[in-house]
């Protein structure tokens, strides 16, 4: 989550909500009481339909001298700072919404949005480092992940960050295993000789390297 938040209060100018969200490139922006009590949200589009008419492209820019307090929402989903990652991009996609304020007891304590989710997926991936993906498909029966990662042991490559996801055209399971490895040949080689189907990467007439021992 993002500990330092931009906000406003209910009195506020919607202009003033204008130019920060243009200034900061904001699509939401929080709304707090002076104790930083969390008492509504505005949206982009909040802003968007009040400028505009339905009936008219023309900008009703005397809107602008309203307070936020005309436009914001009091209905707010929030989360707490110790929810878990996954459960909070869950959250959002259930609820159709890109981002939430975080509070504790009503306080506002920061906010998160679906650009800090994606920014942490690619860090808890190790999608920011050099690395490789392999994918590998196996039956969804105890021991499969032990032996799929001694095969990388033997090989002296380190798995840094592991999915498992449901196969989608069968009863299968995806290990998606990143490595930090560059040259992955020989141990998808060794992978395809203990009988697993690669599901990434797709290389064709992959050879073993001739120093493969």
């Amino acid at each position: 989550m993002r500990t330092n938040v931009h906000k406003l209060k209910m009195d506020d100018k919607i202009e003033s909500a204008v130019e920060l969200m243009e200034k900061e490139r904001l699509r939401h922006i929080p709304i707090v009481a002076d104790d930083d009590t969390l008492i509504g949200i505005i949206s982009d589009r909040d802003v968007r339909d009040a400028r505009f008419s339905i009936f008219s492209n023309k900008r009703l820019d005397a809107i602008l001298q309203k307070p936020v307090k005309e436009i914001m929402k009091t209905e707010v989903f929030t989360v707490h700072p110790l929810e878990y990652v996954a459960d909070v991009a869950s959250m959002l996609s259930e609820h159709q919404i890109t981002g939430a304020p975080v509070t504790v007891d009503d306080k506002l304590v920061g906010m998160i949005t679906g650009r800090d989710l994606l920014d942490t997926l690619v860090q808890l991936m190790g999608a920011d480092q050099p690395s490789s993906q392999i994918e590998v498909k196996v039956s969804d029966v105890s021991g499969q992940l032990a032996d799929v990662t001694a095969i990388f042991k033997h090989h002296g490559i380190n798995v840094t960050s592991m999915l498992i996801y449901p196969d989608k055209q069968s009863d299968y399971k995806i290990l998606a295993l990143r490595v930090q490895a560059m040259d992955i040949r020989a141990v998808l080689a060794s992978l395809k000789d203990e009988g697993y189907e690669i599901a990434s990467p797709s290389i064709p007439n992959m050879e073993r390297p001739s120093d493969y021992d």
